[in-house]
């Protein structure tokens, strides 16, 4: 674990023909959100030789670093992969291989995951990509177990993401994962994105807030006052009540709000408050249960584990400073 005050190196590795959105999205969290403010990471970005190339946008890219750059990384990011999968060097497959014997973060985002899987780490372990790509993935990696439903899928020492804006759930998960919670919030913010999304589920993206006063019945008033009490039980027929609405029309515009149902909308709301408490306090994992609302630490461990692919005490330990 990386003490508060630790500058965190990642080594990004760049090549021809990258798209410049794979490319920014990790210099974006890590590295160009943090301008005025103390940056949280040290940032590189190598090429094969280290020379100028043309970006798969339309524009040329000098990079003076070599894979060299690799050596001194705690983490190194693949960021996605030309669509035609052409063979990895020997030279990148070594470097990363090396870089796993350290039991340090590999991260495969997006088509990354393939580089990943011709460098042999994936093999035993379940991995994701872009959902396009799944199939022949199996074909060529039958050790590796390609899942391409979850938005990253995470060991201890290697991640992987789906295809395209997953890649940044994957980085803030990072964040998250290194920094906590709150930066990982403050970065999501910054950048007007969910802090992240569970599965494959839509964002729960917040409602606007209404500068008209709102009545007591209103849609928006009841949700904060949701909010506010977690832990109690909420059920959709209350709350429809509550808004002086039916269940059906409560639905309907609930989902047209938030972009999803009530159902989704809560349980997101008591993970990421679950996700609180096991990162700053010292709570047990049954009145964890309690607090968010989950009624039992069997259910809270299981939606737990399903959004996130670890369980509580796996994610307080990450986090454990």
């Amino acid at each position: 674990m990386f003490k508060s005050d630790d500058l965190i190196k990642i080594t990004l590795v760049a090549f021809e023909g990258i798209s410049a959105f794979h490319l920014s999205v990790p210099c974006m969290v890590f590295q160009d959100i943090f301008v005025g403010q103390p940056p949280q990471f040290d940032l590189k970005i190598c090429t094969e030789n280290g020379s100028q190339f043309e970006t798969g946008s339309g524009f040329d890219v000098v990079i003076d670093r070599n894979l060299s750059a690799i050596e001194a990384a705690d983490i190194v990011i693949i960021p996605s992969w030309p669509n035609d999968l052409a063979e990895p060097s020997k030279q990148l497959i070594a470097a990363l291989q090396e870089h796993h014997r350290k039991d340090k973060l590999l991260v495969g985002l997006c088509l990354g995951s393939y580089v990943l899987a011709c460098a042999g780490v994936l093999d035993g372990k379940k991995a994701t990509t872009h959902w396009a790509f799944s199939e022949q993935f199996q074909q060529q990696f039958p050790k590796v177990e390609f899942d391409p439903n979850p938005l990253f899928i995470e060991h201890e020492t290697l991640i992987t993401s789906a295809g395209i804006a997953a890649s940044l759930d994957c980085c803030l998960h990072i964040v998250r994962r290194l920094r906590g919670s709150k930066l990982a919030n403050d970065i999501a913010r910054k950048m007007v994105t969910a802090p992240f999304r569970t599965g494959g589920q839509q964002q729960y993206i917040p409602a606007p807030i209404n500068t008209k006063p709102l009545k007591e019945t209103s849609l928006s008033l009841v949700i904060e006052k949701v909010e506010q009490n977690l832990n109690l039980s909420h059920s959709l027929e209350e709350v429809a009540a509550r808004c002086a609405m039916s269940k059906r029309t409560f639905t309907r515009q609930f989902k047209a709000t938030y972009g999803c149902t009530f159902g989704e909308w809560l349980q997101n709301q008591r993970l990421v408050l679950s996700q609180g408490l096991l990162e700053t306090t010292q709570n047990s994992i049954p009145q964890i249960a309690q607090q968010a609302g989950f009624g039992s630490d069997s259910v809270f461990r299981k939606h737990f584990k399903t959004a996130f692919h670890v369980s509580p005490i796996q994610w307080r330990a990450t986090f454990k400073q």
